[in-house]
């Protein structure tokens, strides 16, 4: 059996722990990917909820200047000290002392405020939350790969976001992309994620070989809290939108992941099985799990055993959402809410293989592009 509380030794690195195993890895085909005996560590859900405070200022004064019809002011100068600072003493401080290897890193979802001003605010916006996070991978290149936010907003349509979507893929090296499916903030004015007007979105996203993360921004309705309500009902929703639909009929090779543990879909999976029985839907393993995948964004242990006991381990990806949503210790166990791999390594249905899925190899089947980022990146 595999150590798996190895992970937790702040000395911990991939490289230490192979040396001394002697030369057991076996080659990633055609991709360059190394797999090391003792499973690496890829967190699927990380964002940039440290950035520099001129970032955020910027996005301050350029709704302010929307509002009043004028122009934005030019974007400030982020040395490259300032964004070590943001992330030496967060991210990284964590990564290690956790045996994270690698963040897939997006802008802060929260910060995407798709139901702030027009597409062309939000367009500005997204592009420099993206460059910030290419400079982040860039200048940490073994800890972080990028994952993109969409210029999405309330009076664009999905296919508006397709050139961002290729600059981040082409131009700044991103192997994803999260996907709001409600642009205005917790009204859902838009289509469900099944209708054709979302389309040319994920054509594209094939086409690029990059798989989406469902996950809201900002809440603008009061019943809502942003990360406590409305986060869960957008990863719900989506999920019953695509047991109603047939999405994957149509894009047999799209990949989503559905954060936050699947919202409630796995504490009700037998209500969805009922759901589409009814909808004269196939079995869901049919239906959706070739092409749907949830992440371990759960906080605690028996949420954990619940999500590995109900969903099989080929569709779960190790996240953490790292200084995020919910920050600080569980006075019931001394350790952070959010150290969520002390819990997979727990899971009492998990065996080895199942473990090294979830920590490392789901991460690799789902982006399709990351096992080349992560060779591209560290040679």
């Amino acid at each position: 059996m595999a150590d798996w509380g190895l992970h937790y030794d702040e000395t911990y690195q991939s490289d230490r722990i192979n040396a001394a195993y002697g030369d057991t890895k076996a080659s990633f085909p055609t991709l360059g990917y190394q797999f090391p005996l003792v499973p690496r560590r890829h967190d699927c859900h990380g964002h940039y909820t440290t950035a520099p405070a001129a970032h955020e200022g910027w996005r301050a004064a350029q709704l302010a200047a929307a509002a009043a019809g004028r122009p934005a002011p030019p974007y400030p100068e982020i040395t490259d000290d300032e964004i070590r600072e943001s992330i030496a003493a967060g991210q990284l401080a964590i990564q290690k002392q956790r045996g994270i290897d690698l963040t897939l890193f997006s802008p802060k979802a929260s910060a995407m405020g798709h139901h702030l001003g027009d597409h062309a605010t939000s367009a500005a916006w997204t592009r420099h939350c993206n460059d910030l996070i290419r400079r982040v991978c860039g200048l940490f290149p073994r800890n972080f790969v990028g994952v993109a936010q969409l210029p999405q907003a309330v009076d664009a349509a999905p296919a508006d976001c397709i050139a961002e979507l290729e600059r981040g893929v082409k131009e700044l090296g991103f192997v994803g992309c999260n996907l709001n499916p409600d642009p205005s903030g917790g009204h859902w004015r838009g289509l469900p994620i099944t209708d054709r007007s979302w389309y040319p979105l994920f054509e594209a996203m094939v086409a690029l070989d990059v798989p989406a993360m469902i996950h809201v921004s900002g809440a603008c309705n009061c019943n809502f809290h942003t990360t406590g309500s409305h986060y869960i009902n957008g990863d719900t929703t989506v999920f019953m939108q695509l047991v109603e639909g047939n999405l994957f009929a149509d894009f047999p090779t799209l990949k989503l992941i559905i954060p936050h543990g699947g919202g409630a879909a796995p504490y009700h999976w037998g209500r969805y099985r009922g759901l589409a029985q009814q909808l004269g839907r196939p079995t869901l393993d049919r239906h959706l799990m070739s092409n749907l995948f949830f992440d371990t964004c759960v906080y605690h242990q028996p949420g954990i055993d619940l999500l590995t006991r109900v969903i099989p381990a080929d569709n779960i990806l190790f996240a953490t959402e790292m200084l995020g949503a919910v920050k600080g210790a569980d006075p019931q166990t001394g350790f952070n809410f959010d150290d969520t791999g002390r819990y997979v390594a727990a899971a009492p249905t998990l065996d080895d293989a199942s473990r090294k899925k979830i920590f490392e190899t789901n991460a690799l089947k789902v982006y399709g592009r990351l096992a080349a980022q992560i060779a591209r990146q560290t040679t």
